[in-house]
């Protein structure tokens, strides 16, 4: 059992949230693919079309390009004015847990939030007289478990692509051979902007990446996550088999590298840092760069 440590200004919150969507305007709202194909599912429309219409980034962020609404900022496009979130039973973790924040150091677990007071107290007023619940209640009220287990399987999954990274680089023989270029690709990758690391995957990858077509698997997020990881290392596999030359296990690991930090992206990692620590790692094993 994890540890669940709650840090926070106030222990109780609001029972419910308002039409108002102080939570719905000028946020950034990161994606899983699993959170991908919930939305896609809310809005009755394939996953290819959500993300295309309503993503940025090949599907990891939400589009907040909707009409100004609180404090001026523009709204989720997902956001109905009056109306609030038009695919609130399929909405993402980050919402669910607003105004918390999530964070997870190795098997412990902690709900965090800054300043001194919570916004939608103060920028949603029909909330301030509602009942109020202890934290604890209020993520249980949000079903915020499923979510948890996703981003949690998918962080795992994010590993793995790494791993195959390494793998690449460091069991191949292209460490051996004294290669510098590879390392050099995982750091730019590291430093890039989530739009300019997406246009570096192919088209194919960022597919096999955010669109898995594993709807029929979406109410259980753990067997999606292992279907989906199952998918990626068969395609990787044949894709991969046949390249033996430098530049073909060079391209190979930065590929593998960059699918593994766009995801983290999409997961709310801090993607330089994760890159730096595995090309860390990958020096003390004899890669240079």
């Amino acid at each position: 059992m994890s540890a669940v440590t709650v840090v926070l200004a106030h222990d109780r919150l609001p029972l419910t949230c308002s039409r108002s969507g102080t939570c719905c305007h000028g946020k950034m709202v990161w994606l899983s693919p699993w959170e991908l194909a919930c939305l896609a599912h809310s809005k009755g429309i394939e996953a290819r079309a959500f993300r295309d219409r309503y993503c940025e980034f090949g599907g990891i962020r939400l589009r907040f390009d909707g009409p100004p609404g609180w404090k001026g900022l523009p709204a989720c496009s997902q956001f109905v004015p009056g109306a609030g979130c038009s695919v609130h039973p399929g909405r993402p973790l980050a919402c669910r847990l607003y105004p918390l924040g999530r964070k997870l150091l190795g098997k412990d677990v902690e709900y965090i939030h800054d300043g001194e007071t919570f916004p939608c107290l103060a920028g949603c007023a029909e909330v301030v007289d509602l009942p109020h619940m202890t934290v604890e209640d209020y993520l249980a009220g949000q079903a915020v478990g499923p979510g948890e287990a996703a981003q949690d399987a998918y962080l795992e999954l994010m590993q793995q692509l790494a791993d195959g990274a390494f793998v690449l680089l460091l069991e191949s023989g292209l460490a051996a051979s004294g290669d510098k270029k590879t390392l050099r690709g995982w750091r730019e990758l590291g430093r890039a902007h989530p739009k300019e690391r997406a246009a570096r995957i192919p088209p194919e990858w960022m597919d096999r990446l955010m669109l898995p077509a594993l709807d029929h698997l979406r109410d259980d997020p753990v067997a999606f996550t292992k279907a989906h990881h199952d998918q990626l290392q068969a395609a990787a596999q044949v894709e991969f088999a046949s390249r033996g030359s430098k530049d073909d296990l060079r391209e190979a690991s930065c590929l593998m590298m960059a699918l593994a930090l766009h995801l983290a992206r999409g997961l709310g990692s801090d993607v330089e840092h994760l890159a730096d620590r595995w090309i860390t790692t990958a020096k003390k094993h004899g890669a240079r760069e």
